[in-house]
């Protein structure tokens, strides 16, 4: 039996809290009118049983309110990301941090 609830695809951009993480969904469309494509991003407070970690690639389904702002649930896990890419994430971010503390 298949539900009507909507199903995104998105990474997992935060996991600091207990049993939520904040996972990005990102889409692009064209524009109407001019043609261009435009590329945007959303993030969603999703309730977390699966035990995502940061970078996971996951499924989440559309649930009832679970708290003031968690309406979505991690469905599953497509892809875990391998060490590589995380310290080059994690390098990355670091990267920002100094940047932003410099100005």
């Amino acid at each position: 039996m298949t539900t009507k609830r909507r199903r995104l695809t998105g990474e997992v951009i935060k996991a600091k809290l207990e049993k939520t993480v904040t996972v990005r969904v990102d889409r692009s469309y064209r524009h109407p009118l001019y043609g261009k494509v435009i590329r945007t991003s959303k993030k969603y407070l999703t309730h977390d049983e699966k035990g995502c970690q940061l970078g996971d690639l996951v499924q989440i389904v559309e649930s009832r309110p679970i708290s003031k702002k968690k309406r979505w649930v991690v469905e599953s896990i497509l892809r875990r990301p391998s060490e590589a890419e995380i310290t080059a994430s994690v390098e990355e971010l670091e990267d920002e941090t100094v940047v932003e503390t410099e100005t």
